[in-house]
């Protein structure tokens, strides 16, 4: 197995089924995603894997619905020698996930297909509301929301991230001090809300997730990613695997300090990285210097994107303050790749020079910045933060994550459950025969393509 096409390490470990055969799964379906339409026989010299290991993880992955055969893809004579030799890519029509990224102002809710492009998304407000009272509202809307998946897609999982110290494997939010939230139970929120498996992570972890899966190939080597937000947040991974630390937290990065900066933090200290190069700071002192009446996003934006020379200087200097926040991070990690996710280098390239070059000027180790880059997601990178996490699942554990059978609905007592949200129709049915038992029946459905395939 090369080390472009190894999985990533699946997320905890082995709970049902075999083991190996999500293993073997994953490393087939990743051969796919790096090099589809792939025939069999590439597959099986990209992975290591026996002819016949591969043709059985192809017929089980085209069944659940994560590969479809291309015969148009097909090499002139291949289909002469047997249907193994037909190309086998990604099926982008069948199947998504959903996601949830809940931030301070508003919550991106997504679909996204197995490759990680975004099919929908949409933000919903938060209306300024903290606790519990940020989840009530999107708890009763989430059945609704998930009945509208694009074209007809089977959901199989959903995704919910955020800033803070998040527990992925007990699926709790330890501590989010912007939201006010400590030991928040939100997978099972979740999960009683949508009748689906949830996985939850922080939104940089996600993030680093996702560029492993679908971004730039020396993330699968070492990478840090630093997101810049209303929270600050970073996330380091290692040979394709995001590192968590004891008691869930990758690390925080939030309390650096910024030697020129006297702003109060909410851990009682000053010049804390969260503070300095915050969206909540930015805004406020936009709002305080009369570039916009009050701390707004969009009325910032609208400014900077105007040619605002007051705005321009202070996301300038926000993004110094963020290079020499790199710069230690990569001192420290000497990563083959840094990613940042933050509004404004996403917005300019302009922007993102100014990063590159603080981060040069700072670096004891690195002063070629060329190995940071921002995230490539634009507009969208909220909305592949909240799916990253079931994305993850579905990736590194296919089998178990499309044959899992999902925790039971239950509905608000005032509303039955939506029909289309019982348990995944991919996964088995003790009433039918199980397509992942010995001797399946051999006749396939049609797989149906969306606009996306």
């Amino acid at each position: 197995m090369t080390e472009e096409t190894a999985p990533a390490a699946p997320v905890g470990g082995p709970r049902t089924g075999d083991a190996r055969r999500d293993v073997n799964a994953a490393a087939v379906l990743r051969a796919v995603v790096d090099h589809g339409p792939v025939a069999r026989g590439r597959v099986a010299a990209l992975t290591g894997l026996s002819p016949a290991a591969v043709s059985r993880q192809v017929v089980d992955l085209v069944r659940l619905g994560l590969l479809r055969e291309r015969p148009e893809s097909a090499a002139p004579g291949a289909g002469s020698v047997g249907r193994p030799q037909l190309p086998v890519d990604v099926d982008t029509g069948r199947i998504a996930v959903a996601g949830l990224h809940i931030g301070l102002p508003y919550t991106t809710f997504a679909f996204l297909d197995p490759r990680g492009n975004v099919l929908h998304r949409r933000e919903l407000s938060n209306r300024g509301r903290t606790g519990r009272a940020v989840l009530r509202p999107l708890l009763e809307r989430l059945p609704r929301l998930l009945a509208a998946a694009p074209d007809g897609r089977t959901v199989v999982g959903l995704g919910a991230v955020t800033g803070g110290s998040v527990d992925r494997e007990r699926g709790l939010i330890v501590r989010h001090d912007p939201l006010r939230w400590r030991d928040l139970p939100l997978a099972a929120l979740l999960s009683d809300a949508s009748g689906l498996p949830v996985q939850v992570d922080n939104h940089a972890r996600a993030l680093a997730q996702a560029e492993i899966l679908f971004g730039h190939p020396a993330a699968r080597r070492s990478m840090v990613h630093l997101f810049v937000g209303h929270v600050v947040d970073a996330a380091l991974a290692v040979a394709g695997t995001v590192h968590v630390g004891p008691a869930s937290p990758t690390g925080d990065v939030a309390h650096l300090p910024v030697p020129d900066s006297d702003l109060l933090c909410h851990c009682g200290r000053t010049g804390c990285l969260a503070v300095a190069a915050s969206d909540t700071t930015l805004f406020e002192a936009a709002a305080a210097e009369g570039i916009t009446e009050q701390p707004d996003r969009a009325a910032f934006l609208a400014a900077v994107q105007a040619g605002d020379p007051r705005a321009d200087r202070l996301v300038r200097r926000r993004a110094e303050v963020i290079g020499r926040a790199l710069a230690l991070l990569a001192d420290v990690v000497n990563p083959d790749l840094l990613v940042l996710t933050e509004t404004f280098a996403l917005l300019d390239p302009a922007y993102l020079d100014v990063v590159r070059t603080e981060f040069a000027r700072r670096s004891h180790l690195r002063r070629d910045a060329d190995l940071l880059i921002a995230q490539q997601r634009g507009a969208d990178v909220l909305a592949v933060a909240a799916g990253a996490a079931a994305l993850t699942a579905l990736h590194t554990r296919p089998v178990h994550a499309l044959t899992a059978v999902p925790r039971p609905h239950r509905p608000a007592p005032h509303r039955p459950a939506p029909h289309r949200l019982t348990p995944n129709p991919l996964a088995p049915n003790p009433l039918t025969p199980n397509p992942l038992a010995p001797n399946p029946p051999t006749p396939q459905a049609p797989s149906r393509r969306g606009p996306h395939s």
